[in-house]
């Protein structure tokens, strides 16, 4: 219980580091221009209390030869403004000038992408340097750098999304397509809207031009007619954005259905002293399950078949689900020839695929939404695997998956390794959302394989060199190799490269599920369910 409340713990004071940005200086350095910075912003336009932010993690550890960059330089994620669920998308100028790093550009993406599944309104609160020039060649022309995040504004006006970008700042270079290509542009004085600055129009056409008169507010309002609200400070265009989003109108509702809310019968905090890592005390995936449904009620789907994958409905924030988790508690089963076997706990079975495949597609015909719940090693092998048919079972689950047309949601709560990540919706399978617990492991495989596996590799390579190692040798070749290993499993790794969208307390799990829900809920839009040809 200890462990992971301290490692929650530890999570939570590196995020309250993170969102210090730049510094106190880089603080007192924005205030002296009498701008707010990006979270003072956010605070200001929500609704108190609801910011739900996303990707606080990106770019941990990376770019330190320049720095670093907290969050990414950029602030996103869900809240209420007059009641509405918007996507917030904030320049942090605390952080190098608000400069688009490669990972800047990502998570402006990955922000997009999920407003676009989701239909979410998306407001930008602009504050930017533009590209990060040393890094350029990583940010300018692939279809996930800069470019992408004025393609999808195009997109999404055209869908139909509502956008929002107000200027509170700098806003120059090509970054300055990104507002003017939003629905309404707000702009206050003192802020800069032009494609090339003071400096490099005299250096380009010899023209001196002040940045006022250049692409100052007064003159975009006036003159060029670019913005369509000019707003004296940062406070008044917080203000006049909430006015406006007062007026919209609402539009269709998704069919996902949702009753009122019934709180779980049993208190989250005691999913701290049910979770265990060790394989050595498996622990029952039912107990956290109860600790998260509404009324703690689950309707298990095929409880007496294939036992290592929890299949089965229940509610989470009233919204009806459908739930396939990895039971962790090792488990007897029969084969068709009548011989009984123990199941390892975590471990994917061909009948623990058939029966979660089947009922991916039930929840697919029915339009209940899936959630997914990770604490997987992997599908079994050996020979009794293989002539039992797991590839044939795992390739159902896998296709039932990626066809899904339903809300996908990711909590991974322990491993996720190799295949089994894929066929419990891992990020390639685009889940709506992906959340992970601090206690989250995400890799082809553990720590202890991956390591002596690779060893092995390395020392038949110096064998072949004619070089033999000492045991002395060997074993520190496979401490260095697992303790880099294991930091790559790290969910915090994962969440820098914005693999994961947010580490969570696992007792917030259920409100973390409701807000993506909720978020699922804006988009009316069905495809056709189809799943192509499955093997039998």
């Amino acid at each position: 219980m200890r462990f992971l409340a301290d490692l929650t713990s530890q999570v939570r004071n590196e995020g309250e580091e993170i969102c210090a940005g730049g510094g106190a200086r880089a603080i007192e350095s924005q205030h002296s221009k009498q701008r707010l910075t990006a979270r003072e912003r956010i605070d200001l336009l929500v609704d108190p209390g609801t910011f739900f932010e996303l990707g606080i993690y990106a770019a941990h550890g990376m770019y330190e030869e320049w720095g670093g960059a907290p969050a990414a330089g950029v602030i996103t994620g869900m809240a209420r403004v007059e009641t509405r669920l918007v996507m917030i998308i904030a320049n942090d100028a605390t952080v190098k000038a608000g400069a688009f790093f490669p990972m800047t550009s990502k998570k402006v993406i990955r922000a997009q992408n999920i407003a676009i599944e989701n239909r979410i309104p998306t407001i930008y609160l602009v504050d930017s340097a533009g590209v990060f020039l040393p890094l350029q060649e990583d940010v300018f022309p692939d279809t996930d750098d800069f470019g992408r995040v004025f393609r999808n504004n195009a997109v999404m006006s055209a869908m139909g999304i509502p956008q929002i970008a107000a200027i509170m700042g700098m806003c120059v270079a090509g970054g300055g397509y990104l507002p003017v290509m939003c629905d309404h542009v707000l702009m206050t004085d003192g802020s800069g809207l032009f494609l090339a600055g003071p400096a490099l129009v005299q250096a380009a056409i010899g023209q001196k031009v002040s940045a006022e008169e250049l692409g100052g507010a007064a003159m975009h309002a006036g003159i060029s007619g670019t913005v369509d609200f000019r707003e004296p400070n940062d406070p008044a265009c917080l203000a006049r954005i909430r006015s406006i989003i007062d007026k919209w109108g609402y539009r269709r509702q998704s069919p996902w259905d949702r009753k009122k809310p019934v709180e779980p019968a049993l208190a989250a905090e005691e999913i701290y002293g049910i979770y265990d890592s060790s394989p050595a005390r498996p622990y029952d995936m039912k107990e956290i399950l109860a600790r998260i449904l509404d009324g703690s009620r689950f309707d298990e789907y095929k409880p007496e078949y294939g036992k290592t994958i929890l299949c089965g409905y229940g509610r989470v924030g009233g919204f009806a689900v459908g739930i396939v988790a990895n039971q962790k508690m090792h488990a007897h089963q029969t084969d068709h020839d009548g011989r009984k076997r123990v199941e390892f706990g975590g471990v994917i079975y061909s009948e623990s695929a058939e029966k979660a495949a089947r009922f991916v597609m039930d929840c697919n015909q029915n339009l209940i939404p899936l959630i997914f719940f990770h604490d997987v090693n992997g599908f079994m092998v050996g020979r009794d695997a293989e002539w039992s048919g797991i590839i044939k079972a795992g390739a159902k689950m896998v296709n039932a998956v990626s066809n899904s047309v339903v809300p996908k949601i990711t909590v991974i709560v322990g491993g996720s390794f190799g295949a089994g990540h894929y066929a419990m919706c891992g990020k390639a399978f685009d889940p709506r959302f992906v959340f992970a617990w601090p206690t989250a492991r995400y890799a082809v495989m553990g720590g202890d394989a991956a390591a002596g596996t690779l060893v092995e590799i390395k020392v038949k390579q110096l064998e072949r060199g004619g070089k033999k190692l000492s045991e002395e040798e060997k074993k520190e070749l496979y401490e260095a190799t697992k303790r880099s290993y294991d930091e790559q499993t790290d969910p915090r790794y994962g969440a820098a490269r914005l693999w994961i969208d947010k580490i969570i307390d696992p007792i917030e799990t259920r409100e973390a599920i409701t807000q993506a829900l909720e978020a699922a809920a804006l988009n009316p839009d069905v495809p056709e369910f189809k799943v192509g040809v499955l093997q039998t």
